[in-house]
């Protein structure tokens, strides 16, 4: 990728790593507690929230204010971390023609979205330490 590509994105880096900053913190939902230690039951082996309604209630609210090439952008940086095998313009193009009103629950419902959106940024050459690239 170069300079240009990253340069041309209508979301900025900080929404990028906003957004992967809480979706990670949504990925640490733990397994809920029972009162007997012992008790191996697979139905009540569920994910507690622990006050992550909020987190994705943020994030959600982040994404949907997002105009639409943003969010276009914001898709297409996921699917760059995702595959390695496309290119920038490829995935742009497909995230176009795909791209609904629906784009906070693909995201959120995406599995991994944090690490995907960190490795598309890096894929840019961008980090969300900054490095290598300047917000416009």
């Amino acid at each position: 990728m170069d300079e240009d590509t990253a340069t041309e994105m209508t979301v900025t880096l900080e929404t990028i790593c906003a957004i992967a900053r809480g979706a990670h913190d949504l990925m640490g939902k733990s397994a809920a507690s029972t009162d007997d230690p012992d008790e191996d039951d697979p139905e009540t082996d569920v994910l507690e929230d622990r006050g992550h309604d909020a987190i994705e209630a943020e994030l959600r609210h982040l994404i949907d204010d997002l105009d639409h090439d943003a969010q276009i952008d914001l898709v297409t940086v996921m699917w760059l971390g995702r595959d390695e095998t496309e290119d920038w313009d490829s995935l742009r193009a497909i995230a176009v023609d795909e791209h609904t009103d629906f784009t906070s629950e693909y995201l959120l419902g995406t599995p991994r979205l944090a690490d995907y959106l960190l490795a598309g940024l890096d894929r840019l050459g961008l980090s969300c330490d900054g490095a290598g690239w300047e917000n416009p």
